[in-house]
């Protein structure tokens, strides 16, 4: 009988020295040696990873320009607004400014001839835009 508990207590004791060694060598608890292998192929990822920041900096790019495009788009349609509020010989309230890249189209009613001229006048000469597209019709009271 005690032969049996020698046995057991020694198996008990290489069992912890052995968790303990693997434990201060930083292998964790384990019996059995660390493995270096993630089950990741690391060049596939690496390239996949390439692959993703190049499609999203593209996507980015893209964004950009459009949001470039809109923001100009909106400052050519206020800037024209703005001259047609601040003049007193156009109704801004009743033209429509419409902008698609540095294209302008006015359309709504006017009063005169005269406001109708002024209006395409102040769209024209305004900075940036390269054609007015006249939809303007003259409406007597």
């Amino acid at each position: 009988m005690r032969f049996i508990r020698g046995v057991l207590l020694l198996a008990v004791v290489v069992v912890a020295c052995v968790f303990a060694y693997n434990y201060w060598s930083g292998n964790g608890w384990t019996l059995s040696p660390p493995s270096n292998s993630t089950g990741v192929n690391v060049d596939t990822a690496r390239q996949r990873g390439a692959d993703l920041a190049a499609t999203a900096a593209e996507k980015g790019h893209e964004a950009a320009a459009k949001v470039e495009t809109a923001l100009s788009e909106g400052a050519l349609t206020t800037k024209i607004k703005s001259k047609m509020a601040l003049d007193d010989h156009v109704k801004a309230r009743t033209i429509n400014v419409d902008t698609i890249g540095s294209v302008v189209t006015l359309s709504g009613n006017v009063g005169s001839t005269a406001e109708r001229e002024r209006a395409v006048r102040l769209a024209s000469d305004t900075e940036g835009v390269t054609r007015v597209v006249d939809k303007l019709e003259v409406k007597r009271p």
